[in-house]
């Protein structure tokens, strides 16, 4: 097997530290845009008033909608920016730093109103109503950032396949012998001779 490049790994590092410095952000996004969940203080426990109704599932919604979008983007700039030769190390940036992303989002957002929210339920008395802050249920749409962006990633390598390195798209001589990708390209001897004059 061999080993990584130097390149790849830099193409690595840094595409899984962009896409996991965009969680915080999509975090902020997700907990000031939620829709507000009811809670019942019950022995200094918040529970949720409604578990079927519409607030929880929105605030699992609106986390994967968040998530799958900024997937989406992370996997078409990743495409743009790439080039054959660090498709690995992008998919493997993209996945990891999707992961990364997914996780500091789910616990950025939980914090917004964290500190207030507690207190409430703390020094509240039983039967009390509280607007609880951001939290998943399902935590299965964590893997929405990565899955999407690696998707997104291998789809648009699929529709628009790149030219190999090197390859301009002339017809050339000698474009059918080139030799997986590198730089040896073997030229087209003229009919009825080779390349190298007659043997000896």
């Amino acid at each position: 097997m061999r080993r990584p490049t130097g390149r790849q790994l830099t193409t690595w590092l840094v595409t899984t530290a962009i896409v996991t410095l965009l969680g915080p952000l999509a975090g902020l996004l997700w907990g000031n845009t939620i829709p507000k969940v009811t809670y019942v203080i019950v022995q200094g426990e918040a529970l949720v008033a409604d578990p079927e109704g519409e607030g929880p599932i929105g605030v699992d919604g609106r986390f994967a909608l968040i998530a799958l979008s900024a997937g989406l983007l992370c996997g078409i700039a990743a495409y743009l920016a790439g080039g054959r030769r660090n498709d690995v190390a992008l998919l493997l940036g993209l996945a990891a730093g999707g992961v990364a992303a997914s996780l500091l989002a789910w616990k950025t957002g939980h914090l917004i109103g964290l500190g207030p929210f507690q207190d409430v339920v703390r020094h509240g008395r039983d039967g009390a109503t509280v607007k609880g802050v951001a939290d998943l249920r399902a935590k299965g749409v964590l893997m929405a950032w990565p899955l999407v962006a690696v998707a997104a990633y291998g789809l648009l390598e699929v529709v628009f396949r790149r030219l190999p390195p090197g390859d301009r798209g002339d017809g050339g001589a000698g474009e059918g012998d080139e030799v997986g990708g590198d730089e040896l390209d073997l030229e087209s001897a003229p009919t009825g001779r080779d390349v190298d004059g007659p043997e000896r």
